[in-house]
């Protein structure tokens, strides 16, 4: 048959001629379950202009043979059952699945019909009518707790403090007493032994208050290495130690 032979297919698990189709499914390298035989049927009815009856024919009898294979592949047990019957009993068989599939295809067309009188109804989806409804005890409630928690939650908040974030730096005139009075007793001192025991805060406005002393001349600072210890020294002192190294 030309035209069938001539047939292109593209399907899901085949593309190619048709007679290779069938060249592939007779050798069971392609499995019957996987061949679409309505969309064969739609292109070969697309390429048939115009009618051929003896083309139609011939393509009937070979896509017949198709399904055959696909039903056997698909209901093996039920085949091989029916090729034990006598041809009597084959029929019987086959007119007792017609009539199956005629009662199965009227309740389909009732269950359509009655969807289609039924589509504007909407159910409740819930418990039915008369199921038992479950009891929810709760325990004794007082009004007065409730009032008393609502009131709690509509207040104001109290506002929040940062007093303990702030950086409180004390006055360098408190460092210049300090320091002064120390001078007045000792002719030296140690700058890290008398800020030992501050915060870094007060450690950093005492030694401002160092420069400010050194500034002024009150006070002479020394320190021996980079990170070493200050030394603070009365400026008489400190010239009287440079006179002698001089004299020497």
């Amino acid at each position: 048959m030309p035209l069938a032979r001539e047939l292109e297919l593209d399907l899901d698990a085949f593309e190619g001629p048709f007679d290779l189709l069938l060249t592939l499914v007779l050798k069971e390298e392609l499995a019957p379950a996987e061949v679409d035989v309505a969309e064969i049927v739609v292109a070969f009815c697309e390429r048939l202009e115009p009618v051929d009856l003896e083309a139609c024919g011939e393509f009937l009898v070979l896509v017949a043979a198709l399904l055959e294979l696909k039903a056997r592949s698909l209901f093996p047990d039920e085949a091989a059952e029916l090729a034990d019957l006598e041809p009597e009993e084959a029929a019987e068989e086959l007119a007792r699945r017609l009539a199956e599939y005629r009662r199965a295809k009227r309740a389909a067309e009732l269950l359509a019909e009655r969807l289609e009188a039924q589509r504007e109804r909407f159910f409740r989806i819930g418990p039915a009518p008369l199921a038992p409804r479950p009891e929810r005890r709760l325990a004794p409630q007082e009004p007065e707790q409730l009032v008393a928690a609502l009131r709690t939650l509509a207040a104001e908040p109290p506002a929040l403090s940062l007093a303990h974030m702030e950086l409180r730096f004390p006055p360098v005139s408190r460092f210049l007493e300090r320091f002064r009075a120390v001078l007045r007793r000792r002719s030296r001192f140690d700058f890290e032994a008398e800020v030992a025991g501050l915060s870094r805060v007060e450690q950093a406005v005492a030694f401002l208050a160092l420069l400010e002393l050194a500034r002024t001349r009150e006070a002479a600072l020394s320190q021996a290495r980079p990170f070493g210890p200050i030394r603070v020294v009365r400026p008489e002192v400190e010239r009287r130690h440079a006179w002698n190294a001089r004299s020497a």
